[in-house]
C-alpha cells in the first residue's frame, strides 16, 4: 500500500491503466448498485434483504473507489512525457476501510439469500463476520510494513480467521446446503468458488514483496489486480446472490402450486 512514501515514477501507460481501472471499478459498482436495487422488486419480500446487503456492498465500494480515484489522479502529474508524483500522498489506506466494511456484509449477504432457520443462521452470520473483521484487521499492520518478517507475521495471524471462514463455508455451510435444490447447491458451490479465487489474490498481491516486486510494477500490479478482484468479489458475487435468491423461488413454486391445489380440493 501507498501513503505518504515516495511515490514510484509511472509511465504515460502505466498511469493510464490505473487511472481507467479505478474509473472502470467506479462505473462497475454504481451500476451494480442500481441493479441490485432495481432487481430487488422481483424477489419475494424474504429475499430482499440479500439485494439490500448487495447494493449496500457496492455502494460502500463505489465511494471509497472514487476516493481512491481522485487521490492516486491528485498524486502525480505529467512532466517530460512521464507522471511524476506530485508530493501530495496517495491514500490507498481506503481500499481497508472499505474491505473492514464490506467483507463482514459478504458474508451476511451469503447466509440471508438461503433462508435458513434461525438456529443455523444466527450463529454461522456471528462467527462469519467476526471472522472477516479479524483478517481484515490482522492484516492491514503487515500491509503497511516495510519489514518483510513484521509483514509475514500480521499476514500469518491474518491468514487464520481466513481460513476459519473457509471452514465455515465449506464444512458448516456444506452440510446445511444438503436441504437444499440442487440448482441452489450448484450456484452455491460457484459462489464459493467465486469467493475464493477473488479472495484468492489477495495473498498473493500481499506476498509480492517477498520476491522482490516493488517500485512502478507492483504499484501498477496492485491497482490493478486489487480493482479487477473487487470488482468480481463485489459485483459478480452480487450477482451470483440475485441467481441464488430466483433459484430458490423457482424451487418453491411447485410446493406452493401443490399446497394451493390441495386446499383447493379440500374446499
Amino acid at each position: 500500500m501507498i501513503f505518504a512514501t515516495k511515490l514510484p515514477t509511472l509511465s504515460l501507460g502505466q498511469y493510464n491503466l490505473v487511472f481507467n481501472m479505478l474509473s472502470l471499478a467506479v462505473a462497475a459498482m454504481l451500476a451494480s448498485m442500481v441493479f441490485f436495487i432495481l432487481s430487488r422488486e422481483r424477489l419475494s419480500p424474504k429475499y430482499r434483504i440479500s439485494m439490500i446487503v448487495s447494493a449496500l456492498v457496492v455502494g460502500i465500494a463505489a465511494y471509497h473507489y472514487w476516493r481512491i480515484f481522485g487521490s492516486f489522479a491528485a498524486a502525480y502529474k505529467l512532466e517530460a512525457g512521464a507522471y511524476v508524483a506530485t508530493g501530495k500522498p496517495f491514500n490507498d489506506a481506503y481500499r481497508y476501510v472499505d474491505w473492514l466494511l464490506t467483507v463482514p456484509l459478504l458474508m451476511v449477504e451469503l447466509i440471508a439469500v438461503l433462508q435458513l432457520s434461525k438456529k443455523q443462521s444466527g450463529p454461522m452470520i456471528t462467527k462469519l463476520v467476526i471472522a472477516a473483521t479479524l483478517m481484515i484487521a490482522l492484516g492491514y499492520p503487515g500491509e503497511i510494513s516495510s519489514n518483510n518478517t513484521v509483514r509475514a507475521t500480521w499476514g500469518t495471524l491474518s491468514t487464520i480467521p481466513f481460513l476459519y471462514i473457509l471452514y465455515i463455508l465449506w464444512g458448516q455451510l456444506g452440510t446445511a446446503l444438503k436441504t437444499q435444490s440442487a440448482r441452489v447447491q450448484i450456484l452455491m458451490r460457484n459462489t464459493q468458488l467465486l469467493l475464493l479465487a477473488t479472495w484468492g489474490f489477495y495473498p498473493i498481491a500481499y506476498m509480492m514483496p517477498f520476491f522482490g516486486v516493488s517500485g512502478a510494477t507492483a504499484s501498477v500490479g496492485l491497482q490493478v489486480g486489487y480493482s479487477i478482484a473487487d470488482i468480481t468479489a463485489k459485483c459478480g458475487y452480487g450477482v451470483m446472490i440475485y441467481a441464488i435468491a430466483r433459484a430458490k423461488m423457482e424451487a418453491e413454486e411447485p410446493a406452493s402450486e401443490a399446497a394451493l391445489e390441495g386446499a383447493t380440493a379440500t374446499a
